[in-house]
């Protein structure tokens, strides 16, 4: 079984509870993937039975729990040929009201968790000469909104780190990725929030509804304009979609 095992490639997602995770853990293991879904509070029931899935915890902000799961994947099924970090959480509301404490915890999960778990499973595919490293960002590094901007900061960063690092281990043959991804609602956006987008209600009434109309006048962006806001993509070593279901075709 560890011999079949092996011959089949892995992928490890993080943040696999809901929405874009849960979702692109079906869709690996649809693809005869080995897959080791990954959450805080692992939850087995999601997914249905197989011996090509492995749910176990993981919490992006504690370096314990990443190197524990990076080394139960390894353990079960030998390798890991791609990362998928997928886990974040989400956050609206007028950036004078946001706390920045509330911030930091953005940041925490959006931009640093990624960043710790790349680092973690870099000498191993750096070691083998092979893998890829997808991180997840958001259509708003195509097109900023209004009440995201620390949301937005927090994936704007993740962009920047991924091209850097991309040439880092490109030498060793480990590619990396980014996917941005509109607003689906199955993700939950608001909800994996914790409470933090309260602080949008704290806005006056009329400030609150000047807001809202922004939001809704403002038109989706134009092929042009998304080509135009990434005039250097096709140099880039890494690749943008806006759709999470496009991540087996690019790993």
């Amino acid at each position: 079984m560890a011999i079949y095992m092996n011959s089949k490639r892995t992928v490890l997602i993080t943040g696999c509870s809901s929405g874009f995770g849960k979702s692109t853990a079906a869709h690996f293991l649809a693809r005869d993937w080995n897959v080791i879904a990954t959450m805080r509070s692992p939850k087995s029931e999601l997914f249905d039975n197989s011996d090509q899935l492995l749910v176990t915890s993981l919490d992006v902000t504690k370096s314990e729990s990443i190197f524990d799961a990076i080394s139960k994947g390894i353990d079960r099924f030998g390798k890991i040929d791609a990362l998928v970090n997928n886990a974040g959480i989400g956050l609206f509301g007028a950036h004078e009201v946001t706390s920045q404490e509330v911030i930091r915890e953005v940041f925490e999960t959006n931009t640093f968790g990624v960043m710790a778990v790349s680092r973690a499973i870099s000498p191993h595919m750096r070691e083998r000469g092979s893998g890829t490293i997808i991180n997840v960002t958001s259509s708003a590094g195509i097109a900023p909104m209004p009440l995201v901007a620390a949301y937005t900061a927090s994936k704007y960063a993740i962009e920047g780190f991924s091209e850097s690092l991309a040439y880092e281990l490109g030498m060793f043959g480990v590619q990396v990725k980014i996917v941005e991804p509109g607003l689906a609602p199955s993700t939950s956006f608001t909800a994996n929030s914790g409470g933090r987008c309260d602080n949008f209600l704290r806005l006056t009434p009329t400030m609150r509804d000047a807001t809202l109309n922004r939001c809704r006048s403002i038109p989706p962006p134009t092929p042009a304009q998304k080509m135009l806001r990434r005039p250097s993509m096709q140099r880039r070593p890494t690749v943008s979609t806006s759709c999470a279901t496009q991540l087996a075709p690019i790993v």
